[in-house]
């Protein structure tokens, strides 16, 4: 195969997105020829195949749920599962593959260290030396900001400081500026009705970035209510909700096809952006201003210069990375500088790396661990702990509780993510035992932070919005807006997870039951007998469990 054949092929593939995933599908499968296989291995494809093989992957386990609910022949179903697996391994490589790409691309490209002295000043005396740094910009007509690129957003600071030429195409604006509502319905139609070729433009492509995620999870919710819809229906008569459930798949995969083209351009983007501040004119403009600020802060705070000066040259005498620049001794220096004690010494300082207080060895004894939380409780207090399951294919998730009284629940519904569906497990629960004790207050424990963290906040604001940002999807919303009604009687609390406590380890077992049986991985006769087997093996308490009403 001569050079341009092999760059024809090359080019032919970046192209046509059906032709590189037939390829990269042949060679998954050992039924590729060299000149294919050798085209693919170039190092312009390395991001192209994640894209693809995310689009396979989806229809992959597509084909393998429409078997397992249309009674297919045992050979096919493992024929089509073994397939699945193939292209699960397939995208893992290829995603591992493109992070070594880019990790020796962004390695051969880093940034320019500052002078050790600047990074100590900013650090040890950011007030003062922001301010220099504003009079610095004043006098030299620039806007607050400017030699500072930001970690995100680069787009739209390159835009306003005009780094990019012409004006934004009316398209670009109105995605830029709509809400973001509007720009997850605008993924949506570009998955299931057209490509939006606006998208990928330089004004946009981090918002697309950041929403396709979201989106997805819509593509995950259309692929549980089909799944719903066609379990609903014997197998004789499932043939039409089979087909809705394969366009919920076909949709859901060119979502994550496009979730992840969205995140490779969106790193092309910050890697150009980078490049923008490290070289050329805007490099420059950068370096100026952060040396005149330097001056400026010394001629300021003469007495701070003059010990960030001794420090840096006490240091640089012992440094091993002095020939780099010190690159990250600036934060231990500033540290010394301030009078506290440098990070990562190990010494105590009483407080962990989150502030909240508490020091992470400060351990205390496994049973205050589990129990102590409830020890500022009411004796009418009733407890219960309450847990999730989510699935990998589509949003069904199962939820289950146990409460200390001996009732124990479990359910179904929707969830974007193991937050939302910890969520709805705690208010299921909670709206059931509310019911169950007119005046008696209600504690739920759970072992997911975030989860625990929405509804405490939504209960003490009295807002259910407060909480939108964990919650995407309409059921597990309408469940907290009830529960908010009942916030005065409610509390929720963190509990340590999988540590052997009783009613943690019942709802967790209730939680994947009751996934397997809304996804019809279970049949409908043998979920008593289920039951009954976690009771019997879990339960424990002031007397026997039950299933609540």
């Amino acid at each position: 195969m001569t050079i341009t054949e092999h760059t024809q092929l090359v080019r032919r593939f970046a192209d046509d997105f059906t032709a590189l995933q037939e390829a990269v599908l042949a060679r998954t499968n050992g039924i590729c020829a060299p000149e294919t296989a050798a085209a693919l291995d170039h190092a312009s494809l390395t991001g192209p195949i994640t894209v693809v093989l995310a689009h396979a992957d989806v229809l992959a386990r597509g084909a393998v749920r429409r078997a397992e609910l249309s009674a297919q022949l045992p050979e096919r179903l493992r024929r089509l599962r073994a397939h699945a697996r193939t292209v699960r391994r397939a995208r893992s490589q290829a995603e591992a593959r493109y992070k070594e790409q880019r990790a020796r691309r962004v390695t051969g490209r880093s940034r320019p260290v500052d002078a050790l002295e600047s990074r100590v000043a900013r650090r040890a005396s950011p007030a003062a030396f922001a301010e220099a740094l504003r009079r610095e910009l004043r006098d030299r007509g620039l806007p607050d900001g400017t030699p500072q690129a930001p970690e995100s957003d680069l787009a739209r600071w390159a835009w306003e400081r005009k780094a990019a030429d012409g004006e934004l195409p009316a398209p670009v604006r109105d995605l830029r500026d709509c809400d973001d509502d509007a720009f997850v319905q605008a993924l949506l139609r570009d998955a299931r009705e057209e490509e939006n070729p606006y998208l990928p433009h330089d004004a946009v492509v981090e918002r697309w970035s950041r929403h396709a995620r979201t989106a997805l999870a819509w593509g995950r919710y259309a692929i549980g209510r089909a799944e719903r819809d066609a379990l609903a229906c014997s197998p004789a008569t499932r043939r039409t909700r089979l087909d809705a459930l394969d366009d919920a798949y076909q949709d859901t995969a060119v979502l994550a096809a496009r979730s992840r083209e969205a995140l490779l351009r969106a790193t092309d983007l910050h890697d150009r952006m980078r490049a923008c501040t490290t070289t050329g004119p805007v490099a420059e403009l950068i370096a100026q201003c952060r040396a005149a600020a330097v001056a400026r802060f010394a001629d300021a705070e003469p007495e701070v210069w003059h010990r960030v000066r001794e420090l840096t040259a006490e240091h640089r005498a012992h440094c091993p990375e002095q020939a780099d620049g010190c690159p990250h001794c600036h934060r231990a220096l500033a540290a010394v500088l301030a009078g506290a004690r440098p990070a990562g010494t190990g010494e105590d300082t009483g407080t962990d790396e989150d502030g909240d207080g508490e020091h992470p060895t400060a351990t205390a004894p496994a049973d205050v661990d589990r129990y102590a939380l409830l020890a500022d409780l009411p004796d009418t207090a009733v407890v219960a702990v309450a847990d999730a399951a989510v699935g990998d294919e589509s949003a069904l998730c199962g939820y289950g509780w146990a409460a200390e009284d001996g009732t124990t629940g479990h359910g179904d519904s929707l969830a974007s993510s193991s937050g939302e569906a910890e969520v709805i497990g705690i208010c299921a629960a909670a709206l059931s035992l509310l019911e169950h004790h007119e005046d008696a207050p209600v504690v739920l424990l759970c072992d997911s932070t975030e989860a625990v963290d929405a509804v405490d906040t939504a209960l003490r604001s009295a807002d259910p919005a407060t909480a939108h940002r964990t919650l995407l999807f309409p059921e597990s919303r309408q469940l907290l807006d009830r529960l908010v009604r009942h916030r005065h009687r409610v509390q929720v609390r963190w509990l340590k997870g999988h540590i052997g406590h009783d009613l943690n380890e019942t709802a967790d077992a209730f939680a994947r039951l009751a996934l397997r049986r809304t996804g019809g991985r279970i049949p409908p006769s043998a979920v008593r007998k289920e039951e009954a087997r976690i009771l019997r093996s879990l339960g424990s308490g002031a007397g026997p469990l039950s299933i609540a009403a």
